[in-house]
């Protein structure tokens, strides 16, 4: 099993990465930050995709359960301090029971993550908020500083561990994993050793790559990021492939958020910046939405 989940670690060559840095400075200098915000992360510029999963015989604890699902920030030139200020809004208002980050915080520096966290800490969810690594989160090695700054505002970051959210009608049993490219352990024996027959299991893998492989009987979706929609493009295609926004493994979903952020360039094209929102229905039968 972790031998399939772990995926090959991807390294661009010097030219391509020089290119996409330039092509980032020369847009930031130009104003590119706040055109992104204005036109992507403004009021009503983001979407809020909604996604059922209908789950066999699921606790009447958790029917009409609702996930906020945010990925792939990349805070750095083009996303920084109060930039999130509209989505935190929208989450607010959604009230949702949980919010869940699936990776890439940052670009570049671990030090980026830090102007988002007010953002991420006013969502407001019942349960709180959870968080895996994506790739960009292991730059320079920082990562567990990441995790300390976001622990201060109550952000827990699974690491290879689970959170059990236990409704007193049911139970949630949230997975996280480390990245699949750059995570140095990997261990999902260990992510799942806390989960416990009758839980419902959601799984947080910044990769969807690993969706095949962490799908199984009682884990009703893999929520991901990773891929921003295929809509960063620049030089050829910059971003990693897409597999598309839902697809089903057996009982289990694979949920893939197109993402808040960019790389390279701020702008988008065919793939606008959303929030998912998945919720919880009983069925008497596995079917997808």
């Amino acid at each position: 099993m972790q031998a399939s989940l772990r995926q090959p670690q991807r390294r661009h060559g010097r030219l391509r990465r020089t290119a996409v840095k330039l092509a980032a400075r020369a847009a930031a200098a130009l104003g590119g930050r706040a055109l992104y915000r204005r036109r992507w992360l403004g009021p009503g510029r983001f979407r809020v995709r909604e996604e059922v999963l209908w789950v066999a015989d699921l606790s009447e604890g958790l029917v009409g359960f609702r996930i906020a699902h945010l990925s792939d920030l990349h805070g750095g030139p083009f996303l920084g301090a109060g930039d999130l200020a509209a989505v935190a809004r929208t989450v607010r208002e959604l009230a949702v029971d949980l919010a869940v980050l699936t990776g890439d915080l940052i670009t570049d520096h671990w030090s980026d993550a830090l102007e988002l966290i007010p953002d991420l800490a006013e969502l407001g969810a019942r349960h709180g908020m959870l968080a895996v690594f994506g790739n960009h989160d292991y730059r320079g090695r920082q990562e567990g500083r990441i995790a300390a700054a976001l622990a201060e505002r109550g952000i827990e970051t699974l690491r290879n561990a689970c959170r059990r959210i236990d409704t007193g009608r049911g139970v949630l049993a949230v997975v996280g994993v480390e990245d699949l490219e750059e995570g140095r352990e990997l261990d999902l024996e260990r992510a799942r050793a806390s989960v416990r027959p009758g839980d419902v299991e959601l799984v947080l893998c910044h990769h969807p790559a690993g969706g095949l492989a962490l799908a199984r009987r009682g884990c009703c979706a893999v929520l991901s990021g990773h891929t921003h929609g295929g809509q960063v493009r620049f030089l050829g295609r910059l971003g990693p492939p897409h597999p598309g926004l839902r697809i089903a493994l057996g009982e289990t979903a694979l949920i893939v958020n197109r993402g808040l952020g960019v790389i390279g360039f701020p702008w988008r094209s065919g793939a606008p910046t959303e929030i998912v929102l998945v919720r919880l229905e009983a069925s008497t039968r596995c079917r997808v939405a």
